[in-house]
This record gives structure tokens, sequence and C-alpha cells, in this order.
């Protein structure tokens, strides 16, 4: 039997935000990435999808394409195979520690990861801050609506390099 790779329909991206009770209030701000519970690292990931966007190193220095991840659905920003992304993505990056300090910066400007590990706060619009996952999307800071294309079919990246304010 073959394995289907969908986003499970009834998967709602706001059920991470609900029980906010039930974590350290603004976390964020006390504890380094190190100390923090995988509850809490998977919160810090806003849900904007920018880390999907297929990236060229050209002398020592990361360009983002508005090219992504074939399993990246644009409109909600998810992984329609999150839970295998890695098996059937053999160059798809986890978000660990390694991965925020990698050097030269693949991570968008606006990664709670990234901003987080150099001394920044979260911004305004991030889910933790204003409880909605929604939010990340009406502060335009997400894939939606970006004239995002899959990568299927793409051959020559560097046509598609593009130089958003917050990547």
């Amino acid at each position: 039997m073959s394995k289907t790779f969908q986003i499970d329909d009834i998967y709602d991206p706001q059920s991470r935000f609900d029980n906010l009770q039930n974590i350290e209030p603004e976390f964020w701000k006390k504890k380094k990435l190190e100390e923090m519970s995988r509850e809490e690292w998977e919160l810090l990931c806003d849900g904007c999808g920018k880390c999907c966007l297929n990236k060229l190193e050209i002398k020592g220095k990361i360009r983002f394409t508005n090219t992504c991840c074939r399993f990246l659905d644009c409109k909600t920003c998810l992984c329609r195979i999150y839970e295998n992304r890695f098996e059937k993505v053999p160059d798809c990056r986890d978000i660990d520690l390694d991965a925020v300090r990698e050097k030269p910066r693949w991570l968008p400007k606006t990664c709670a990861y990234w901003l987080l590990d150099n001394g920044q706060d979260l911004p305004e619009w991030h889910p933790l801050k204003t409880g909605k996952a929604v939010s990340v999307h009406q502060a335009g800071m997400s894939l939606q609506n970006r004239g995002v294309v899959s990568e299927t079919g793409i051959n020559n990246y560097e046509d598609y390099i593009i130089h958003w304010e917050d990547l």
C-alpha cells in the first residue's frame, strides 16, 4: 500500500495557539533557544512558509527565489507532507540550532528562530504575540498572495531570484 502525502483536511493552524495559557508567558524573552522545550520551539514558527523557498548560494551570499518546494501549499503556507518531508524531500532542512546559526544565513530576516538567536524580539504580528495563527498572513509576512511558483519544471532558478525586504 502506498503512502499518501497530503495536508490533513481537519488540521487547523490556529490549534497550535489555542492553549497558550499552558505555556510560560513570553518564554522567548526568558529562555535561550537551547533551553526551550519541543513545544515552545515549535510555537516559534510563525507559519510564513518562507523557509520553503528555494535558494541559491552565489558568491557566498544566499539569494532567495520565488520558487517553492512542490509540497508547499501557498494558500495555507503549510507543507502537504510535513510528517514525511525528510523521507520524500532529501534536501529538506530541519529547523534546528545548526540551521538557525548556519552561515551564510538562509532563513528569512523575519524568522523567529533567527531573530531570537540574534538578540531581537518577535515582531508584533507574530502569532505568539497576537494569539492568532492568521496574523502572519494579515501582516503580509507569509507567502500568501506573493506570486510564488512551484519548483516543478523549473530549470534555471537564477531567473526567479527575488529581492523582498523581509528576506
